[in-house]
């Protein structure tokens, strides 16, 4: 398993972006719509990982799907990441050991290209949002990280996701697999770690503070 993308709720896609190019450096393509979602969203592509900006486009579309729901309760004018996905390569799997719905997903990309994907607990990630779902790319599919793109920061990478929750229960939920996330039990966050360019997310239930940042700076910098 390893972070496949983290998920900014925005309530206008061309504002988020702008935003997100102007104070981190970090540039985004249009995706497209989500079929009976009722959301769309941008890519900012990071290599192996991504950044998902997602939008409600259709209202009562949107009441209708968990992705929607949980867009529209967490979205702000300049995004706010409201949840985080683990790729795999064993979907089914992953759902029998957890006891999920495996749900598949798809839509199209403005150069025609069709992204299709199999999805596995999307309504526990939204109620806790120290929970991941777990994301399996269709054969053939086309990853959203690898697209190029120049960000005028700088090349940049996920380093690190850091949020509050139960440890405990995040390591059964990833059945022991290692990746760079950082729990707090409490409000208080560590700063983290990067030794380029990157990009750090703090995931919380909190909608009042700033929750994505993304250095320059081409030297270390720590907990």
């Amino acid at each position: 398993m390893e972070i496949d993308h983290v998920l900014i709720a925005v309530t206008d896609l061309a504002v988020a972006s702008r935003e997100l190019e102007e104070h981190h450096g970090l540039a985004s393509i249009e995706g497209g719509r989500h079929p009976g979602w009722g959301t769309a969203n941008r890519i900012v592509p990071l290599g192996e990982t991504y950044l998902e900006l997602a939008a409600v486009v259709d209202a009562a579309e949107a009441g209708q799907s968990i992705f929607g729901k949980w867009v529209a309760s967490g979205a702000n004018i300049t995004g706010r990441p409201i949840g985080w996905a683990v790729r795999t390569d064993n979907i089914e799997d992953v759902g029998r050991r957890l006891g999920l719905t495996v749900r598949a997903g798809s839509r199209v990309t403005l150069t025609g290209d069709r992204l299709e994907w199999r999805a596995a607990g999307m309504e526990e990630a939204a109620a806790q949002s120290s929970l991941p779902f777990f994301i399996q790319w269709g054969s053939g599919t086309p990853f959203p990280g690898h697209t190029l793109v120049k960000h005028p920061g700088g090349t940049a990478a996920i380093t690190g996701i850091l949020t509050h929750g139960d440890a405990d229960r995040l390591a059964e939920w990833l059945d022991g697999h290692v990746l760079p996330i950082f729990v707090s039990p409490g409000l208080s966050f560590p700063e983290p770690i990067a030794k380029s360019s990157s990009v750090r997310i703090r995931l919380d239930d909190s909608r009042s503070s700033e929750h994505l940042s993304a250095s320059r700076s081409r030297e270390p910098f720590g907990w």
